[in-house]
């Protein structure tokens, strides 16, 4: 039995099955992305001063991303434009660089900005001792122009003050590649602190510790985290630096400058992961999804310009639907991107 209409259009919608059912879906998509960016609109609103971050994301490397996308999406067209023109060559050409393009956001979301994320290190300092650490926040600064105030201190890792059994802390260090050195008390009330033993810091010579590691370490039996040994980034190195006060095309990075932060200060910590706010949290759920979205399309698209391409010696129309049908399911990734890039990156 030949189900109707898998080719040619209905005469009274003017759509064949395949473009009925991706429109459909899409209503769907729309509805999810749309609650996404809703909740993401009001937490942001609900959000108190100061705690929702701005700046951490790269933006020179999201424009770069959403370049490729729309000119995948061009691409795309004149791969479908190319098998109604049946011209098989050029189809394949422009669905090759398609693929391309895809994979080449992936490679980029996987390789420089995901993992950067995963070993940076931000610091909330519990509200009562941000005068402690003025001269990384620079409070007083941004009040006098009316800005909200800074609660995080982030930056680069150097190492962690740990107190407890050193064999076991020497175990921990050799089994993650880090290195263990005593150090001298620091800071207010050191008196106090000899009192409870040596203290140790472990870090790796030349990368630092990972957030990660650091929190497995802080998880032993018997082991108190102390304190960070931080190197710090530019706006936290120097906050009354009016460059700082709001978020920059270009990102900083790190200073040379270094700073303790006493654990007992923070209020929490980690890497830029889900865990470290809610403004991390939806990022990598709406950023993840997409991305999804886009290893789903690519792999279509792989199919049609691999073996599903065979298609077009029994039927080239029918191929050209598959194609446009797989195209718009790209142009509303691409539509979704659009949205994602200014909320996150821009504003």
């Amino acid at each position: 039995m030949q189900i109707p209409y898998e080719v040619q259009a209905r005469p009274d919608t003017g759509l064949y099955n395949a473009k009925l059912g991706i429109w459909l879906f899409l209503a769907s998509e729309v509805m999810l992305f749309g609650g996404l960016f809703s909740a993401y609109i009001f937490l942001r609103m609900g959000a108190e001063p100061g705690f929702w971050p701005l700046g951490l994301l790269n933006v020179p490397i999201g424009t770069f991303n959403t370049i490729v996308l729309i000119f995948s999406s061009v691409t795309v067209v004149l791969a479908w434009a190319s098998l109604k023109m049946r011209k098989f060559a050029d189809y394949k050409k422009w669905m090759g660089i398609t693929i391309v393009c895809g994979a080449l956001f992936l490679i980029v979301k996987l390789t420089l900005e995901y993992p950067a994320k995963f070993s940076h290190f931000g610091a909330y300092i519990e509200k009562d001792k941000w005068s402690k650490y003025e001269d990384y926040l620079g409070n007083k600064h941004l009040a006098e122009i009316k800005r909200p105030p800074r609660v995080e201190i982030s930056g680069h890792l150097h190492g962690v003050e740990v107190r407890g059994d050193r064999a076991v802390i020497e175990d921990f260090a050799k089994a993650n590649g880090l290195v263990v050195k005593e150090v001298s008390h620091h800071g207010e009330g050191h008196a106090e602190d000899e009192k409870k033993g040596p203290l140790y810091e472990v870090l790796h010579e030349k990368k630092g510790i990972s957030p990660a590691k650091a929190e497995k370490l802080s998880k032993i039996k018997g082991v108190e985290l102390v304190a960070f040994d931080v190197q710090l980034d530019a706006h936290n190195a120097d906050p009354t630096n009016k460059n700082y006060d709001r978020a920059n095309f270009i990102p900083p990075g790190l200073s040379e400058k270094r700073a303790i932060i006493k654990a007992e200060d923070v209020h929490s910590w980690s890497a830029f992961v889900p865990k470290h706010s809610t403004y991390f949290a939806t990022y990598f759920m709406i950023t993840g999804l997409h991305g999804l979205h886009v290893l789903g399309g690519v792999l279509v698209f792989a199919y049609f310009w691999g073996p599903g391409a065979a298609l077009y010696r029994k039927n080239p129309e029918h191929l050209a639907n598959r194609v446009e049908v797989a195209g718009l399911f790209w142009h509303f990734v691409d539509l979704v991107w659009i949205f994602v890039f200014p909320l996150f990156y821009l504003l």
